[in-house]
């Protein structure tokens, strides 16, 4: 069984934002264009559909003038657990680059280590793992 996959509608900035987790998260990026898929709908060089594929899957495109850009309230992605800490602990680092911490990343009195931020995107991560 698969687990649903954000599709994010970003304001003009899915390219940059991509990009960004793909430079976190590492993956396989792929960018379609207006003008690759023909639509006339929105700039040519907007993105009509971006996937990256990796340790983290997002999918996303540029909203269209009829469409709400992504605006999260009440929502985190949890990265709980998804990888070793090493690399857990280097991907709130990264993705606090230009975000906010909204929790730092510490060890909770319950014994486990989780940690909030919102990206430079917008996107709030929860991001956790047992262990040291």
């Amino acid at each position: 069984m698969t687990a649903p996959t954000p599709y994010l509608l970003f304001p003009g900035t899915c390219r940059a934002a991509l990009e960004d987790y793909q430079r976190v998260f590492g993956g396989e990026l792929t960018l379609h264009t207006y003008r690759d898929f023909s639509r006339t709908d929105g700039p040519g060089d907007d993105i009509a559909h971006g996937e990256l594929r990796g340790p983290v899957t997002l999918q996303a495109a540029d909203a269209g003038a009829d469409e709400d850009a992504v605006a999260l309230t009440g929502v985190m992605l949890s990265l709980l657990g998804h990888d070793e800490a090493v690399v857990l602990r280097r991907w709130f680092d990264e993705l606090s680059i230009d975000g906010t911490v909204v929790s730092a990343l510490e060890k909770r009195p319950w014994g486990d280590w989780d940690g909030v931020v919102v990206d430079a995107h917008g996107l709030k991560w929860l991001i956790g793992f047992q262990g040291d």
